[in-house]
């Protein structure tokens, strides 16, 4: 396994730490004289460093492999899933908002591996990167409002502003991918219908 794969899957690994560490009960919410909101924010923002850095090593090494381009998006939408819940359940995100956003992450993806199925690559969106960044800022801003620190404080406004950033860029760019797949797709079986019917023409003739 090249490094980029191994760096996607330590990202993998860190999801179940990051919900033991967010929604366990700890003694004085201290973990080695820690805040965990500190620890959790760090386990955090470290795996979504391994998101970044995997696909920079991945390109500039020449290590895409095919096990990679599965296994690094389904990476990410863990992460971020488990995250959002894990929000919910500590009453920092609402629900409703949270099962917007991974609903729009299952949808998607199906779209993605339909369409990949047929031989056509739907490339990720703008709007999936803007979402993308907006959650990290989310997820972060939410977690760190939770220390008790009063410096802290004006970090929950911000991640309740970006979260709402996250749930209009998913409404919007699962739009553009729907748009997308029927632009493309469309065409695609329309041809594999024609074709199977002369094949069946040229059979009976």
């Amino acid at each position: 396994m090249n490094l980029p794969n191994s760096l996607t899957v330590t990202r993998i690994f860190l999801v179940p730490l990051l919900v033991v560490v967010l929604l366990t009960k700890f003694e004085g919410r201290l973990i080695l004289g820690v805040p965990k909101e500190i620890v959790g924010a760090a386990i955090f923002g470290l795996a979504s460093l391994t998101d970044w850095l995997d696909g920079y090593l991945a390109r500039r090494r020449k290590q895409v492999t095919a096990f990679g381009q599965v296994i690094d998006p389904l990476a990410d939408k863990l992460l971020i899933t488990a995250a959002l819940i894990s929000l919910v359940q500590l009453e920092l995100a609402t629900a409703w908002m949270v099962a917007i956003i991974v609903g729009r992450e299952f949808a998607v993806t199906g779209l993605r591996s339909l369409a990949y199925a047929r031989g056509v690559v739907i490339p990720a969106s703008p709007l999936g990167k803007i979402k993308m960044i907006a959650e990290v800022v989310a997820i972060l801003a939410l977690i760190l409002s939770r220390t008790g620190n009063g410096d802290m404080a004006g970090l929950y406004v911000v991640g309740q502003a970006a979260l709402w950033i996250v749930m209009a860029a998913a409404l919007v760019s699962a739009a553009d991918y729907f748009r997308r797949f029927n632009e493309v797709l469309s065409p695609r079986i329309a041809d594999i219908t024609v074709a199977r019917e002369q094949r069946s023409d040229r059979k009976a003739g």
